[in-house]
């Protein structure tokens, strides 16, 4: 690497660090010539994809405009932006498990509201309503009733009232 102080290619690596997330190294340098010390990241390096958009066109898929997408839904919902971050990187990474270059739009909304169910209701509804271009109230309606179809209990969430016995259904 070269020292952004002295431009001299010489350094050593002081400390590295896997990124809390596992996607990245980070390390911690420092300039021979100048004990100048920076940090670099390492990251893998990833075949750039091609969004197939409806029409036919092409275009590289942009990582902003998912994020921004997400952060959009999510706007004034209890989302923390590391759980966004999280979901974008989660779509990325099962799109490239597909190993095809070129990948539908309608894959990646797909994605998208399949992480957005799991993160917040309101945020699905809002983000559906725009993809799928809703024209009037019932389809809103019809969305929320296959929502609340679709709701899973956490399996970690404990029960609030005891499951029914014999003895307690005869009182």
């Amino acid at each position: 690497m070269r020292c952004v102080q002295c431009g001299s290619l010489k350094d050593k690596v002081l400390d590295s660090r896997m990124s809390k997330d596992g996607t990245s190294i980070r390390r911690r340098r420092m300039c021979v010539d100048c004990d100048y010390r920076y940090t670099t990241y390492e990251t893998i390096e990833r075949t750039e994809l091609q969004v197939v958009k409806k029409d036919g066109t092409r275009q590289p898929l942009n990582r902003e405009k998912l994020t921004r997408g997400l952060t959009k839904a999510c706007e004034k919902r209890p989302v923390p932006l590391n759980r966004i971050d999280r979901a974008v990187e989660e779509i990325l990474t099962e799109l490239h498990h597909d190993n095809s270059p070129e990948i539908p739009s309608t894959l990646i909304g797909a994605k998208v509201m399949d992480k957005l169910h799991q993160i917040d209701p309101v945020a699905y509804v809002r983000y559906v309503s725009v993809y799928r271009e809703f024209d009037d109230v019932g389809e809103f309606i019809a969305e929320i009733q296959n929502l609340s179809k679709r709701a899973q209990r956490d399996p970690m969430q404990r029960e609030l009232l005891p499951p029914k016995t014999e003895n307690s259904k005869r009182s």
